[in-house]
């Protein structure tokens, strides 16, 4: 019992972990916590959200970058920003042969969409989710999630349908999908 505790507990902890220990060390982003307002790089809240607990809590947490960190020009603040959406739950996904579940794969998710394009991506969260969880699980049936499943080759093919699978549920602003974590559970 302990084990399976343990089993889901200590990704999420050294997810987090990592996220600080990364957040620390980028001195020019700006980290979006759902709800509990926006933390500037030297982690001080800003004067709107020091008092509030008024602000409507985002769908899931957003990070935003400098487009001059991906070579792109200088310009306004909403304009060629770069910001990630990263769904709240990860995706799991049965591997399933003969009518047995033999594996099932667990996959942490995010997806790169310009900073304008962000609103309009949270709001299709739903529905990307589905579309990518269809991706998945034809994945899955496949074979895709057989043999080196972690081979920049397999990686890429399944990069390339989850952005196929992202675009086509409306997802226009998305320009990568970016596999965080991925496992396999035996079982």
């Amino acid at each position: 019992m302990i084990g399976k505790i343990l089993f889901l507990v200590l990704p999420v902890a050294a997810f987090l972990g990592g996220s600080a220990g990364g957040a620390m060390l980028r001195g020019d982003e700006t980290v979006i916590d759902g709800g509990h307002g926006e933390v500037t790089a030297e982690g001080h809240a800003t004067e709107a959200e020091a008092g509030g607990h008024d602000a409507e809590p985002a769908a899931a947490p957003v990070k935003t970058a400098k487009a001059d960190m991906h070579g792109g020009g200088h310009g306004e603040a909403g304009s060629g920003a770069v910001a990630w959406f990263n769904f709240p739950s990860q995706f799991f996904v049965p591997v399933v042969r003969n009518g047995n579940t033999d594996y099932t794969m667990i996959l942490t998710l995010t997806l790169e969409t310009p900073g304008e394009a962000l609103s309009g991506v949270e709001a299709l969260e739903h529905r990307l989710r589905d579309a990518m969880l269809r991706q998945l699980i034809i994945h899955a049936n496949t074979g895709g999630f057989d043999g080196n499943y972690t081979s920049e080759g397999q990686l890429r093919k399944l990069r390339d349908a989850l952005l196929a699978a992202a675009r086509s549920a409306g997802g226009d602003g998305v320009d990568a999908v970016l596999i965080e974590d991925i496992a396999r559970k035996e079982g």
